[in-house]
């Protein structure tokens, strides 16, 4: 979980789409994407990444492909912290931490890529802060929000990819190491993220819901059509 920046942040040269920051910033290249992947713990986020990614670069595309929090020198560092299971941290501090990681890789990592005209494939992005902090800590979603809408100076995605699986599953998936800090909270926790990425998933622009308890391959599948449907210049319909 701790993995060096330079591992997750492949590229550091930000949705898109002229949703720009303000007057006098640079626009987004030519076939810029923003692609976040969000879901519950063990829900299966890095492994789609990699499959699109790979699918990507098979079509000659180099994605940029990272993590939140984390993606930037100051955001793996401030993800030690956030996720350190030896730290009591109450759900404010842990917010704080969490924009603060967003904020330098919106700016270090996402922007710099977009207005290059690159893809950029994220593990995490809004949507886990409105269900984790918001939901799961039961933080006031309107100033989580708001918060996350400095932070990130009003940069979304083009596409929030969900991948839905009952956290009591996705848990039972996660049985390599230790848990840290989150991963660790009780279930009635990780139930309140999953329902309030659900409630997410109806009420805000840009969410696929993916299915998510299938095999690796039917996911993908699933994952790959609805980035086709939305993005077909990019991402060719598969064959058979």
């Amino acid at each position: 979980m701790r993995c060096r920046s330079r591992i997750w942040a492949l590229s550091t040269t930000t949705s898109t789409s002229g949703r720009l920051e303000s007057s006098g910033r640079k626009p987004v290249g030519p076939g810029a994407r923003f692609i976040a992947f969000e879901g519950v713990e063990g829900a299966g986020k890095s492994t789609q990444i990699r499959l699109v990614a790979d699918a990507l670069r098979k079509q000659g595309i180099e994605p940029v492909v990272t993590r939140e929090p984390g993606g930037t020198r100051a955001g793996e560092a401030i993800r030690a912290v956030a996720l350190d299971r030896d730290l009591e941290l109450d759900p404010a501090t842990e917010l704080l931490l969490m924009l603060a990681a967003r904020s330098v890789f919106v700016r270090q990592v996402v922007r710099p890529a977009l207005e290059a005209g690159r893809i950029v494939l994220t593990d995490r992005y809004e949507l886990s802060t409105f269900a984790y902090q918001g939901g799961g800590r039961q933080l006031p979603l309107t100033d989580v929000r708001e918060l996350n809408q400095l932070a990130t100076g009003g940069l979304r995605p083009d596409l929030s990819m969900l991948l839905d699986v009952d956290p009591d599953r996705g848990l039972a998936r996660r049985t390599r190491g230790a848990r840290d800090r989150i991963e660790g909270a009780d279930l009635d926790f990780h139930r309140r993220v999953a329902q309030t990425y659900r409630e997410l998933a109806r009420a805000e622009p840009n969410v696929a819901l993916i299915d998510g308890r299938g095999e690796i391959e039917q996911v993908f599948a699933a994952v790959w059509e609805a980035l086709s449907a939305r993005f077909p210049e990019t991402f060719a319909p598969r064959q058979g």
